[in-house]
């Protein structure tokens, strides 16, 4: 069973921090009282939201998916603000579009930020945690069991980072180190109403359920996973009515394949439907590192384009 612990006088680390849901689990727990590290790829803008925190904060510009870096920022961290007690691995993309035609560069991308980024956050400040005696959570999404076309990319990411975390939990539960899996569904970050621009995208949303279509505001989301943080939970939901979904979790795929075969001829004759680049302000930050182009972002002085994930 899950047991209550006292956050107030410890040490948080959030990384995809510097907006959205990000952002927001930063100031939920500050709230508390914690010491919050924001990770990400802008240090001006989490440096920003740092300043908006009632506690003591320090901001490491990161790509969470290089492991030196990683070591580094945890390494940093820990110096200035101590053991994290609190790991969210939050940082995360999508990209929407037909498999076939997606392009090779940014479909990895998708899966080397949201998982394998995940795995290298945990192993980066798992030292960390096991002398806190601290949680882990993985933020995942219902994509992690209701997997929906044109998001195969997010899909597959986010399953396997359930996946991970699950293994993970089962490895270090004996050494006193909970992990729990946040699954999300629809949050009104940038990246998610950019989804909301796309037709086909959109359209699909909305054959869905009217309660599962609904749009949840960052904060209550926040709020959501920040009490999952308290209650050490192995699974939080957020919504809280999700947790009734995954009794229906083996017929989700035939749900899913029987709308799709149903709408998806008709949007697709109707919307011309390419690849939509990474989402979200964040996201267009990665498709700049990934094309490399000019107008892409930044350096920081040592070749590392500026950036952030969620």
């Amino acid at each position: 069973m899950a047991r209550a612990w006292e956050l107030e006088g410890r040490t948080a680390v959030v990384t995809g921090a510097a907006r959205g849901l990000g952002a927001g689990l930063a100031r939920r727990l500050s709230g508390l009282g914690m010491r919050v590290a924001l990770l990400g790829r802008e240090h001006a803008t989490l440096a920003a939201v740092a300043g908006t925190l009632g506690t003591e904060s320090h901001a490491v510009e990161v790509d969470v998916t290089d492991d030196a870096a990683m070591e580094r920022a945890a390494e940093e961290a820990t110096r200035v603000l101590g053991a994290p007690s609190v790991v969210v691995a939050n940082a995360g993309v999508a990209e929407g579009g037909p498999f076939g035609t997606s392009d090779p560069g940014t479909w990895r991308r998708v899966v080397e930020v949201n998982l394998v980024g995940s795995a290298i956050t945990a192993r980066a400040f798992l030292p960390g945690l096991l002398s806190s005696g601290g949680y882990f959570l993985q933020v995942a999404s219902t994509a992690a069991f209701g997997a929906a076309p044109m998001m195969s990319a997010y899909c597959a990411s986010k399953a396997g980072a359930e996946a991970f975390a699950r293994s993970l939990r089962a490895e270090v539960a004996h050494e006193g180190v909970g992990v729990g899996v946040a699954y999300l569904h629809w949050t009104d970050t940038d990246m998610v109403r950019d989804v909301e621009r796309h037709p086909v995208l959109r359209e699909l949303r909305g054959h869905m359920p009217g309660p599962a279509r609904r749009m949840y505001p960052v904060d209550r989301v926040a709020s959501w996973l920040v009490r999952g943080v308290e209650r050490r939970s192995a699974s939080v939901y957020a919504p809280p009515w999700l947790r009734l979904a995954q009794a229906g979790r083996p017929f989700f795929p035939l749900a899913v394949d029987l709308l799709a075969r149903r709408e998806l001829p008709r949007l697709l004759r109707e919307n011309a439907f390419g690849q939509t680049g990474l989402l979200g302000a964040g996201g267009h930050i990665e498709q700049g590192l990934i094309d490399r182009t000019p107008a892409g972002p930044a350096t920081d002085g040592h070749g590392r384009p500026q950036g952030e994930g969620r």
